[in-house]
């Protein structure tokens, strides 16, 4: 498990933060005082229910939402400092491309575009997806479309890389194969990337840090392998009238009964009844807990909580 000591996270280099972040439309609030900070490096995921705000966090994060309260600042600057546009980019659900661009015309337009271009990193992706250069947009598959949008997302270089349901419209197998592609584009260029997604169980695999929305609200945010092993899955007999009193000792994240036996999942604050079953949740059944129960305590890694301007600079 990594080092979370405030020693360690005083070394440590952020690539996006956000600090009483909140946007409102008309009397509705898609956000509300949402702060946290992801370090530089980490693979992200961002979960949450439809609704949950995750779309608007992201435009947000890219600029193109102007926050109705608070900030977001990418490694360190402003979003809306015009100098870090080349360091980040954005693939929205719908990955527009011209439908009438053949596909060599849209890495010539990002090459154009972008004075950082990698030409190279951008044909690999696509020819290794076997997709024609010569062909229009318009008749790609689904798949192809996405793998052309990496590869203009990739091509710029980001160190930091904003997808919103990137692969949502994807069958299992081109999920898969353009999951590894993130997975070993984002390793050779050492970007930090921040995904939303619907798929706990892709998560689980591909994410090592985890940003839960619920409501417009942060629930938990940090590091998975430092978030998850808080908790602890525990099932046993359950009282005459429910769940046994003793789990109110600990903080109950979840409960559930089926007859006279109880499944719960909780951060314990002490010794667990003897008598009760205990288990490791994985990444997903901890993540579906809190999903389910939007009235449970939040949890946010220390680290994963922004510290104000003047105590960062003290």
């Amino acid at each position: 498990m990594r080092d979370t000591t405030a020693s360690a996270a005083a070394g440590t280099r952020w690539a996006l933060e956000a600090r009483g972040l909140g946007r409102k439309y008309r009397r509705d609030w898609a956000l509300k005082e949402v702060s946290f900070r992801i370090p530089e490096g980490r693979i992200a995921a961002l979960v949450g229910p439809n609704g949950a705000g995750k779309s608007t966090l992201l435009a947000l994060a890219a600029g193109l939402l102007e926050p109705s309260d608070g900030e977001v600042r990418v490694f360190g600057e402003p979003v809306t400092d015009p100098g870090t546009m080349a360091r980040w980019a954005y693939l929205g659900q719908d990955k527009p491309l011209f439908k009438r661009f053949t596909v060599a015309e849209h890495l010539r337009m990002g090459r154009e575009l972008n004075p950082g271009w990698d030409q190279e990193a951008a044909e690999r992706i696509v020819r290794s997806g076997r997709v024609p250069l010569r062909a229009r947009a318009g008749d790609l598959s689904g798949g192809q479309r996405t793998r052309v949008a990496f590869a203009l997302a990739f091509g710029k270089r980001p160190e930091l890389l904003l997808l919103d349901e990137p692969m949502a419209d994807l069958d299992p197998v081109a999920r898969d194969e353009l999951g590894a592609l993130l997975l070993s584009e984002a390793a050779e260029q050492g970007m930090t990337v921040l995904m939303s997604s619907h798929l706990l169980s892709e998560i689980e695999h591909m994410c090592d840090y985890v940003l839960v929305l619920d409501g417009g609200r942060m629930r938990m945010a940090g590091e998975t392998d430092e978030l998850v092993p808080m908790h602890t899955l525990v099932s046993g007999v359950a009282a005459d009238d429910g769940p046994p009193a003793a789990l109110n000792a600990h903080t109950v994240i979840e409960v559930r009964t089926s007859g006279r036996h109880f499944t719960a999942l909780v951060r314990r604050e002490g010794p667990l009844d003897p008598a009760w079953q205990l288990a490791e949740p994985s990444t997903e059944e901890v993540l579906l807990a809190y999903l389910r129960s939007p009235g449970a305590p939040s949890l946010l890694s220390p680290t994963a909580v922004p510290c104000h301007r003047k105590e960062a600079a003290a």
